[in-house]
């Protein structure tokens, strides 16, 4: 099963943000987000989440509460 952690470097090594048990050998894919890219990440989700969230076929739900 695949699992996201965040960390950040200092001093050039891998640090969790989080605790985790990672046993020896445990095979790590590590992606790098820029900090000037984040911004333009966070925009481009948005859009989808808020076609998902603020749409008004959903109200039928918040009728049956």
């Amino acid at each position: 099963m695949l699992k996201t952690l965040w960390a950040t470097v200092r001093h050039g090594k891998i640090e969790l943000l989080e605790s985790a048990e990672l046993p020896e050998g445990t095979k790590v894919l590590v992606t790098l987000l820029p900090d000037d890219e984040n911004e333009f990440w966070l925009q481009a989700s948005q859009k989808s989440l808020d076609e998902v969230w603020d749409n008004t076929e959903d109200d039928v739900y918040a009728q049956l509460l």
